[in-house]
Protein backbone atom coordinates (compact mmCIF):
# COMPACT_ATOMS: atom_id res chain seq x y z
CA UNK A 1 0.00 0.00 0.00
CA UNK A 2 1.10 3.17 -0.99
CA UNK A 3 1.10 5.57 2.05
CA UNK A 4 3.25 7.99 2.41
CA UNK A 5 1.89 9.82 5.57
CA UNK A 6 -0.17 7.56 7.91
CA UNK A 7 -2.38 8.95 10.17
CA UNK A 8 -4.55 7.37 12.90
CA UNK A 9 -8.33 8.16 13.82
CA UNK A 10 -9.40 8.73 17.18
CA UNK A 11 -11.24 5.38 17.11
CA UNK A 12 -8.28 3.62 15.69
CA UNK A 13 -6.49 4.60 18.23
CA UNK A 14 -8.83 3.65 20.95
CA UNK A 15 -9.53 0.06 19.68
CA UNK A 16 -5.78 -0.33 19.07
CA UNK A 17 -5.16 0.20 22.66
CA UNK A 18 -7.60 -2.20 23.93
CA UNK A 19 -6.74 -4.90 21.55
CA UNK A 20 -3.23 -4.62 22.22
CA UNK A 21 -2.62 -3.56 18.25
CA UNK A 22 0.78 -1.67 18.43
CA UNK A 23 1.54 1.30 15.74
CA UNK A 24 4.44 -0.84 14.73
CA UNK A 25 2.04 -3.76 14.01
CA UNK A 26 -0.31 -0.89 11.63
CA UNK A 27 2.43 -0.07 9.83
CA UNK A 28 4.23 -3.64 9.23
CA UNK A 29 0.36 -4.13 7.75
CA UNK A 30 0.13 -0.93 5.71
CA UNK A 31 3.43 -1.91 4.11
CA UNK A 32 3.13 -5.97 3.57
CA UNK A 33 -0.53 -6.93 3.93
CA UNK A 34 -2.47 -7.64 1.21
CA UNK A 35 -6.04 -5.82 -0.06
CA UNK A 36 -8.72 -7.98 0.37
CA UNK A 37 -11.30 -5.70 0.27
CA UNK A 38 -11.64 -2.35 -2.09
CA UNK A 39 -14.03 0.09 -1.35
CA UNK A 40 -13.61 3.10 -3.97
CA UNK A 41 -17.07 4.33 -3.12
CA UNK A 42 -16.34 5.82 0.36
CA UNK A 43 -16.55 9.09 1.33
CA UNK A 44 -15.04 11.08 2.29
CA UNK A 45 -12.35 8.83 0.87
CA UNK A 46 -11.64 5.67 -0.59
CA UNK A 47 -11.05 2.46 1.41
CA UNK A 48 -9.67 -0.69 1.94
CA UNK A 49 -9.59 -3.72 4.31
CA UNK A 50 -5.94 -5.41 4.55
CA UNK A 51 -5.03 -8.76 5.49
CA UNK A 52 -1.66 -9.29 7.36
CA UNK A 53 0.28 -11.21 9.51
CA UNK A 54 1.91 -10.64 12.80
CA UNK A 55 3.35 -13.28 15.30
CA UNK A 56 1.57 -15.60 12.97
CA UNK A 57 -1.77 -13.92 13.78
CA UNK A 58 -4.21 -13.07 11.28
CA UNK A 59 -4.72 -8.95 11.69
CA UNK A 60 -7.69 -7.00 9.71
CA UNK A 61 -6.70 -3.05 9.11
CA UNK A 62 -9.43 -0.69 7.46
CA UNK A 63 -7.86 2.46 6.28
CA UNK A 64 -9.23 5.07 4.08
CA UNK A 65 -6.37 6.81 1.68
CA UNK A 66 -6.18 9.75 -0.62
CA UNK A 67 -4.36 8.18 -3.23
CA UNK A 68 -2.98 11.21 -5.22
CA UNK A 69 -1.49 12.84 -1.87
CA UNK A 70 -0.43 9.01 -0.90
CA UNK A 71 -2.03 9.68 2.36
CA UNK A 72 -3.68 7.23 4.54
CA UNK A 73 -5.76 7.06 7.93
CA UNK A 74 -6.32 4.19 9.65
CA UNK A 75 -9.96 3.86 10.47
CA UNK A 76 -9.75 0.58 12.62
CA UNK A 77 -8.10 -3.07 13.12
CA UNK A 78 -8.83 -6.00 14.90
CA UNK A 79 -8.28 -9.49 14.92
CA UNK A 80 -10.33 -11.26 12.51
CA UNK A 81 -13.20 -13.66 14.45
CA UNK A 82 -12.64 -17.47 12.91
CA UNK A 83 -16.73 -17.53 13.44
CA UNK A 84 -17.10 -14.78 10.97
CA UNK A 85 -14.28 -15.50 8.48
CA UNK A 86 -13.39 -18.53 6.99
CA UNK A 87 -9.65 -20.19 7.53
CA UNK A 88 -8.16 -18.11 4.94
CA UNK A 89 -9.36 -15.02 6.90
CA UNK A 90 -9.89 -13.09 3.58
CA UNK A 91 -13.78 -14.37 2.87
CA UNK A 92 -16.45 -13.50 5.43
CA UNK A 93 -18.70 -16.50 5.78
CA UNK A 94 -21.98 -16.39 4.85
Amino acid sequence: MECDTLEFSRHALMKMFTRGITVDDIRSIVNLGEIINDYPDDKPLPSALLLGFIDNKPLHVVLARDIQKKHCIIVTAYVPDIALWQADFKTRKQ
